[in-house]
């Protein structure tokens, strides 16, 4: 039987595979942050009893209302940030990781400055 892979250690290996990316906690979350000031992608284990397990993350313009619209069954718009377009993604059922991998890059890509940014098409 294969092994499990903790969902938060996958999503903190994507997200500090990129370019000048920590993480510490914020606001009792696991927060991945560029540069230690920008956040781009928090994870969520039952959020104020939401009963989801769940990443948040920033996304480009149209993809929440696209997402959410199409697949409400896998995203959502997150409290606090998803008036600003972030996008919630539930990790408690199937998970693709190489979805998941795409959306923390272009979480990444859209709110990383542009040199950094220009470093991590350079690195692919």
């Amino acid at each position: 039987m294969p092994r499990r892979v903790d969902p938060l250690d996958r999503v903190r290996s994507l997200c500090l595979a990129l370019p000048d990316v920590n993480e510490r906690p914020s606001h009792g979350a696991p927060t991945f942050f560029i540069r230690d000031k920008t956040t781009f992608v928090m994870f969520q284990d039952d959020h104020h009893g939401d009963g989801r397990l769940a990443l948040w993350c920033a996304a480009p313009p149209g993809v929440q209302q696209e997402l959410v619209e199409t697949e409400s069954d896998r995203f959502f718009r997150p409290p606090y940030v998803g008036h600003r377009g972030w996008l919630g993604v539930r990790l408690d059922g199937r998970v693709d990781w190489d979805e998941v991998a795409d959306l923390c890059e272009d979480a990444y890509r859209a709110v990383a400055p542009a040199k950094l940014v220009a470093r991590l098409d350079v690195a692919r």
